[in-house]
């Protein structure tokens, strides 16, 4: 195998480690439908855990995406190439800025309830969390159809 060979063996490895996680996020808890504090405890603990994963997987994602980029300098020039990248980027900071702003209250929730009736304000929090996820994987979707179909 050449080096170029081997980096998009990273990439598409990438793409599955990092997004495939990401785009299921979402559905581990509303899919599991909890329905006490103790559930929805350990179905936000399977999340962060997916998370990780997310984590590593985007950071080799993005990586090896730019390496190869600068392997193939033309790329730069091309929309498909420069709008997943911006989206990609635009996804990232969607992390700090829009998502962990809204779990945080969440989170809390997790410390402050002592007993095990799911607290009505959950439902307002995670419907505005989960909508903000929704975005970034429509976002991912795009990315990987752009990755795939190279339109333009």
């Amino acid at each position: 195998m050449t080096f170029y060979e081997i980096l998009v063996f990273i990439h598409i490895f990438s793409a599955i480690l990092g997004m495939g996680p990401g785009l299921v996020m979402t559905a581990v808890v509303t899919l599991s439908k909890p329905s006490n504090m103790t559930e929805l405890r350990h179905a936000f603990n399977i999340r962060n855990s997916l998370h990780i994963f997310t984590m590593i997987g985007g950071a080799l994602l993005l990586l090896s995406g730019l390496v190869m980029g600068f392997l193939n300098p033309y790329w730069f020039s091309q929309a498909w190439y420069v709008i997943s990248l911006v989206l990609f980027l635009v996804s990232l900071a969607m992390g700090p800025i829009v998502l962990k702003p809204r779990s945080a209250p969440i989170k809390k929730l997790f410390i402050d309830v002592t007993d095990e009736e799911i607290p009505a304000v959950y439902k307002t929090l995670s419907k505005e969390l989960f909508y903000y996820e929704r975005i970034t994987n429509i976002i991912f979707i795009i990315i990987i159809s752009l990755m795939i179909l190279k339109p333009f």
